[in-house]
């Protein structure tokens, strides 16, 4: 019984700290990514910087998974990846809004929680990719999820522009409440 108290206050204190967990290993891997050389695998002379890219990515990976699981339990789903319900109502008025002008409201099923489900999935796309591309050293399929990594981490690069442009907005309509 006591395990099980741990395990959950664990699980808790990792639901916690998982964004700014991916914000830090994120920041670290992008910034460090061009100091990589990995084509169809980890090379036998590969340097801290390979390993520590490919390791720290898997842990990345694992917390994304974790990320869209605890986005999507009780419901969540809804507010993140409303367009699976065909549900456009929230985001077209904010999409409305923002042509005049207004900030759209931060959270229910508008732009700013669509816009934050498209960068989970792009990060477990990035993490999926790059695992991928891990299994398949060596072989020449490696190159294409490399291709198919490359790309994702720049849409994941370019969400991640568009997220903190959006919760400026936030903080901004926030300080003009």
């Amino acid at each position: 019984m006591a395990n099980s108290s741990v395990l959950s206050r664990l699980l808790a204190k990792l639901v916690d700290y998982q964004h700014v967990c991916i914000i830090i290993l994120s920041a670290v891997l992008i910034s460090t990514s061009g100091w990589i050389l990995m084509g169809r695998g980890l090379r036998n002379s590969a340097s801290i910087w390979d390993y520590l890219h490919v390791y720290l990515g898997w842990v990345t990976a694992g917390l994304s998974v974790s990320m869209l699981i605890t986005h999507s339990v009780r419901g969540q789903w809804r507010q993140m990846f409303p367009w699976l319900l065909a549900d456009f109502t929230q985001l077209s008025r904010d999409l409305s809004g923002l042509v005049k002008g207004r900030i759209p409201v931060a959270g229910g099923r508008g732009l700013f929680s669509c816009i934050e489900g498209l960068g989970i999935l792009l990060l477990v796309g990035v993490g999926f990719s790059g695992v991928s591309w891990f299994f398949l050293q060596g072989s020449t399929d490696a190159l294409l999820w490399r291709g198919y990594h490359i790309l994702l981490v720049k849409g994941f690069i370019g969400f991640i522009l568009i997220h903190v442009f959006c919760a400026c907005l936030h903080l901004l309509d926030f300080i003009r409440n």
